[in-house]
């Protein structure tokens, strides 16, 4: 049984088959009744594996869930917009989406929870800095790669580019930027968190034209999570500093 379980890579069933089978005679389990619980257990732990092995493709920097959001530190958030955003609709649909507000106010911490949810539920995710992705598609566009490079993010299912907005890009910067946006709009869901409101995005892009296209394609359609600008962080900060004081 252990090495036929080893052949078929039946790892569950190897483990706890033997548990199980000892419980299934207590009790008196036809065959049937043994199998629809073994099985459902193999499935059940495959598709959780499977689930880690996208999580940990995705490339988060850190593990954040919607769980350990505090939504009542920042009430510019709806809790219910967000957990509809869970459910990955606008994932199916190839829609954008849009974190935006000051540092401190749960942007990443939004988006890498939304990436997770995404991953658990089949989809593929990639998540990566906007300045580490500009350098990554300018270092291909040297080496006559950057078609491959492009390619390769248009496939997945959501690309969440995190800092959006922190550096000026230069035109060659932007543009292949734009390249890989244009090449997932109305296909694959793209989702950005970034501090500067679509007005400042001037001083990120700073050709005009390329600016409002840029804006189009992250907007059309999609959703944007207002996350204000007041930092939950340094609220925190502060309470526990009051907290020590007295």
């Amino acid at each position: 049984m252990d090495q036929v379980c080893r052949v078929l890579r039946l790892p569950t069933i190897r483990s706890q088959s033997p548990e199980l089978a000892e419980t299934a005679g207590r009790e008196q389990m036809s065959y049937l009744g043994f199998l629809s619980e073994l099985l459902p257990a193999e499935c059940g732990d495959r598709a959780r594996r499977r689930s880690e092995r996208r999580i940990k493709a995705a490339g988060f920097p850190r593990d954040k869930s919607l769980r350990k959001f505090d939504f009542d530190a920042n009430p510019n958030i709806d809790p219910a917009m967000v957990h509809t955003l869970a459910k990955c609709e606008w994932i199916k649909k190839g829609l954008p989406l849009c974190l935006i507000g000051d540092s401190g106010t749960g942007k990443s911490h939004l988006l890498i929870a939304l990436g997770t949810e995404a991953a658990m539920a089949g989809f593929r995710v990639k998540y990566v800095l906007a300045t580490k992705l500009v350098n990554e598609l300018v270092e291909a566009a040297d080496e006559k790669q950057l078609t491959k490079t492009i390619a390769r993010y248009g496939r997945v299912d959501l690309l969440c580019i995190d800092e959006l907005g922190y550096m000026e890009l230069d035109r060659r910067g932007a543009e292949v930027l734009f390249q890989v946006l244009t090449e997932r709009e109305e296909k694959n869901s793209v989702a950005i968190a970034s501090n500067e409101s679509f007005s400042g995005w001037t001083k990120t892009f700073t050709d005009p034209r390329l600016c409002a296209a840029i804006v189009d394609r992250l907007t059309f359609g999609g959703h944007i999570v207002e996350n204000g600008t007041d930092s939950y962080r340094l609220a925190t900060t502060r309470a526990q500093a009051e907290r020590a004081a007295v």
